[in-house]
């Protein structure tokens, strides 16, 4: 579905994103995962032509995106922005409807996409006529991910989506994204700096540090066989919770 080739961003001398190659399958979520300044959002970026590479490539089923005009490539991508990027005069149907409108869908046909995402992502009916100020951050997240979802893309792109989200929403999003993109047979590329939300969300994941790709594989096998110290020391956090919660659980059964 997605091929990066030595894709590499230079900004004047500095390089953010240094020879990355990975491949993504048709249906498979792989998580970019990494340190702030790590190059996971330069290379996310790169693959839809918000940022241009200074060279590398990347192919969309088999096609050059570098042969496709930004905004035709970006109406074939749904993206997810952390800050939704929302348009606050609008209510919540008609930002839905905006890649529509560009697709110049006729309206009952735009009216009738716009309730099935709603419906997909569990927004009340009640909130579909607010504009995004009356909504909570969460109602505003799942509002950019149907607006994402809209156009009937068959592939995502996620730039940090659920981080400035409290713990509880966070989860309901996670849980929520990952039955929206089962049912649809999404391919999704996800960026986060938080590995325990890497190893619950990803089939695969992509560890990158100083612009350059450290280890790529299932959860299991990074648990297993860190590369090297630094995905060694991103791993601490989420066995470290896991074991002070097996412990409570163990005292709380005594």
């Amino acid at each position: 579905m997605i091929e990066v080739q030595r894709l590499t961003k230079r900004f004047g001398n500095a390089p953010a994103v240094r020879e990355v190659s990975f491949a993504v399958s048709a249906g498979e979520l792989l998580v970019l995962v990494g340190g702030s300044g790590s190059g996971k959002t330069t290379t996310l970026k790169m693959i839809n032509r918000l940022i241009e590479p200074t060279s590398g490539t990347v192919l969309i089923e088999g096609q050059d995106v570098s042969n496709l005009t930004g905004h035709v490539l970006r109406r074939r991508i749904g993206y997810v922005f952390q800050r939704v990027g929302l348009f606050p005069h609008m209510t919540v149907e008609e930002n839905v409807a905006v890649p529509l409108s560009l697709f110049a869908w006729d309206e009952e046909r735009i009216r009738g996409r716009v309730g099935e995402v709603l419906d997909l992502v569990e927004l009340e009916p009640s909130l579909r006529s607010r504009r995004p100020a009356d909504l909570s951050g969460g109602q505003q997240q799942r509002v950019g991910v149907a607006r994402a979802l809209s156009a009937e893309p068959k592939l995502m792109l996620l730039d940090e989506p659920f981080g400035a989200l409290d713990p509880l929403t966070r989860d309901r999003l996670q849980q929520s994204f990952l039955g929206i993109r089962k049912r649809l047979g999404l391919t999704a590329i996800f960026v986060t700096h938080d590995m325990v939300e890497a190893l619950l969300l990803a089939d695969r994941i992509a560890v990158m540090k100083d612009g350059r790709l450290v280890q790529v594989g299932a959860p299991r096998e990074l648990l297993a066989s860190p590369a090297d110290e630094y995905v060694n020391r991103l791993l601490d956090t989420p066995r470290r919770q896991a074991r002070a919660f097996d412990e409570l659980v163990v005292g709380a059964a005594r």
